[in-house]
């Protein structure tokens, strides 16, 4: 067993710390024996290790050819140790069955490829989205540039905004937070970063939504930019008469533009009532400098010249070329917002602040989930949040929205809740909405998440231990005089009723801590939750130092043992450090809906089977459709 001897000056004495090399869990040993059918042999051939694979992991997608490749690799390296036994095994020693479980690229906790369904309207789909794609930092004076939108595309964030206005001159155009100290950037600049860059993460559409507070010029200056940028990758509708939106997979590496069109947008008292103004206002406080900039602009859109014209004249300085490149047409609630969600005719994107959100679907949260069955709803932050912080997303989530839009260049747990949602399905930037969020029931009701629902399943979650922290950080980072105390704790966030918060215990003075715990979770709505796992590192004077973090969709878990990659507070991955943990998704045979609900016979199907019967495959009754997917959607698209 190798041994690691750690030295730490304490005062005027060196004190000495021996960390030994982890061994297999107990668990480990356990697994390794029964498969290695405990003939005591030692070792595991390729064929023992194809059936690990397939019966605790259930990776039925490697093949005999896969385990042989594996096994010989590890024999390969085995021998060019100079210190391997005379007489070694042929097939892996519990050992170096052990380091394969660290392995990411054969133990990972999720699927890495496009697996869900993507010939669907985007309004079922949860999209990633950004909110002012175009900062560097703070909403009141940072730089404005393409660079934080390379970022953005990198990380596969699907929806770039883009706040436009005109320039000191007022004959170009310039990307900018208005009405703020923040330092303009080129559109043309970042047209052009968005068509090189938007498609090395994903290959599925990227969305451009623009707050325009442009002239009607240069309008036309916005569709000459882009038809020339984008060319014939930038997708529009060929009529106005669409009857629902595109599909993902029909959209593969093109671009879409989503904003007002310029008539609705002129016409709608020139700024003062639009979303991109009624936004503005609320995210950034008013500068006195730039103030004078744009109220000179408003006055030019809404002086008597242009009032004198008329309409028509206004509409045809709005070149038609404009309008017709916007795909997703944005709305604006004049009055109440449940009017404008009980409006189902063309298809539109409606802007909500978070405060907004909250409100209607605290009051009217069915009219918010039927609105996104059809539409889009876009949920962006609130304006006092100047430090480019943001809100918890499951507030738009749990009611359809399909647009959350965050400050991709900000930080805390809930950005780590956005890069969570979106490893699902490959990491593709779209993931499918759950059945229940599309479908009514009925008597039309729609999934209500404040609602007490069934247990469906329950997620236990072992965490056996990590390493890595020796190797990416320095020998005194976390503590001057000793190894670090690590203790880690994992979090359920989704629906109200599924929260819940738990820790190991604290290993102290060891940079390679090992835990050996489990947690049950039960879970009502497991199409929503996520799983945050966080290390901390126990300090008993100030604050407990970070150690690493990853938030992963549970939907999407795969069983069995599996090495957990975490993150910086940034959320990007460390080189070194790891968990390993154990995963089981079980589902709960005895869910029974309420007795007064007539459906409770297709809360019986998970008794015999956990696949969909035969029987209710073919029935076509919307009503047991409904109900047999909300409860059951999860585990039959997991498995």
């Amino acid at each position: 067993m190798t041994t690691i001897t750690y030295n730490y000056m304490f005062r005027c004495f060196n004190r000495k710390f021996v960390a030994v090399e982890q061994a297999p869990p107990p668990d480990v040993i356990d697994v390794f024996s029964n498969f290695t059918e405990g003939d005591g042999n030692p070792s595991m051939s390729a064929e023992q290790l194809l059936l690990f694979l397939h019966d605790h992991q259930l990776e039925l997608d490697y093949t005999a050819e896969d385990s042989n490749r594996i096994v010989h690799d590890i024999l390969q390296s085995r021998k060019q140790n100079d210190d391997a036994e005379c007489d070694p095994p042929n097939g892996l020693t519990l050992l170096e069955f052990f380091n394969f479980l660290f392995l990411v690229e054969f133990n990972a906790p999720l699927k890495s490829q496009v697996h869900q369904n993507m010939n669907a309207p985007l309004s079922h789909y949860f999209i990633y989205t950004g909110h002012n794609s175009y900062l560097t930092g703070n909403q009141l004076s940072s730089d404005c540039s393409d660079v934080p939108i390379i970022k953005a595309l990198q990380r596969g964030v699907r929806v770039i905004e883009l706040d436009l206005w005109p320039n000191s001159t007022r004959d170009e155009i310039v990307v900018v937070h208005g009405r703020t100290l923040t330092a303009p950037a080129s559109l043309i600049q970042c047209l052009k970063s968005i068509k090189e860059y938007a498609f090395v993460k994903s290959e599925y559409p990227v969305i451009i939504t623009l707050e325009d507070h442009l002239t009607p010029d240069l309008q036309a200056k916005v569709a000459d930019m882009t038809t020339q940028v984008f060319g014939d990758l930038l997708y529009y509708p060929e009529t106005d008469s669409v009857t629902e939106f595109p599909t993902p997979e029909s959209l593969k590496g093109r671009f879409l533009i989503s904003t007002k069109p310029p008539k609705e947008y002129l016409e709608s008292k020139q700024f003062k009532d639009s979303d991109s103004e009624r936004e503005s206002i609320e995210e950034g406080s008013a500068s006195p400098v730039l103030n004078t900039e744009v109220e000179a602009v408003d006055d030019r859109l809404n002086g008597s010249d242009i009032e004198e014209e008329g309409t028509n004249a206004r509409e045809k300085k709005s070149p038609l070329e404009y309008k017709r490149l916007i795909t997703i047409h944005a709305g604006k609630p004049k009055g109440r917002i449940r009017d404008h969600l009980n409006v189902m005719g063309d298809l539109k994107r409606l802007s909500l602040s978070e405060q907004e959100i909250e409100r209607a679907s605290a009051a009217y949260g069915s009219d918010v989930v039927r609105f996104t069955q059809k539409h889009i709803i876009r949920v962006y932050p609130k304006g006092t949040r100047v430090n480019s912080s943001n809100y918890r997303p499951h507030i738009g989530w749990i009611y359809g929205a399909q647009m959350v839009a965050f400050n991709m260049q900000g930080h805390g747990k809930s950005l780590w809740y956005m890069h969570g949602m979106f490893r699902a399905n490959g990491g593709c930037g779209y993931v499918k909405k759950p059945a229940f969020l599309m479908e009514n029931g009925p008597n039309d009701e729609v999934f209500d998440p404040k609602n007490t629902l069934p247990v469906k399943k329950t997620l236990k979650v072992k965490v056996y231990l990590g390493n890595g922290w020796s190797l990416d950080f320095s020998k005194t980072h976390f503590d001057t005089f000793s190894p670090p105390d690590f203790y880690t704790k994992v979090y359920i966030v989704g629906v109200p009723a599924d929260k819940a918060n738990k820790k190991t215990r604290i290993i102290q003075d060891e940079w390679f801590p090992v835990w050996d715990e489990e947690f049950e979770f039960p879970l009502t709505v497991p199409e929503l939750a996520l799983l945050q796992i966080e290390v901390r590192e126990y300090d008993k004077h100030e604050k407990d130092d970070f150690g690493g973090q990853t938030c992963l969709p549970i939907l999407e878990l795969k069983s069995g043992f599996r090495v957990v990659p975490l993150h910086d507070q940034k959320g990007d991955e460390y080189k070194s450090v790891k968990l390993l943990m154990r995963i089981c998704s079980v589902c709960r045979c005895d869910v029974r809906l309420e007795t007064k609900n007539p459906y409770n016979m297709f809360a019986n199907t998970c008794r015999s089977t956990l696949q969909l019967p035969e029987s209710v495959e073919k029935r076509q009754d919307k009503t047991s459709s409904f109900w047999f997917h909300f409860l059951y959607h999860s585990h039959h698209q997991q498995h």
